[in-house]
């Protein structure tokens, strides 16, 4: 079984369903993942731990 814990979306994100995103880690904390929520139970998209710390990284520096 694919397992992800502490799902949780931006504080940005408004109350109404629209469009959001949500990420959840795996409970030993190696891996992310980002998921609609719109459709919880669908494909979500993993990275490995320095896979995200790279992206994030690369976001905020733009």
């Amino acid at each position: 079984m694919d397992t992800w814990v502490n799902w949780r979306k931006s504080t940005y994100s408004g109350g109404s369903g629209g469009q959001c995103a949500e990420i959840g880690q795996r409970p030993d904390g190696s891996a992310v993942a980002i998921r609609d929520t719109k459709t919880p139970d669908q494909e979500h998209l993993p990275f490995s731990r320095s896979e995200w710390n790279a992206m994030l990284g690369a976001v905020k520096g733009h």
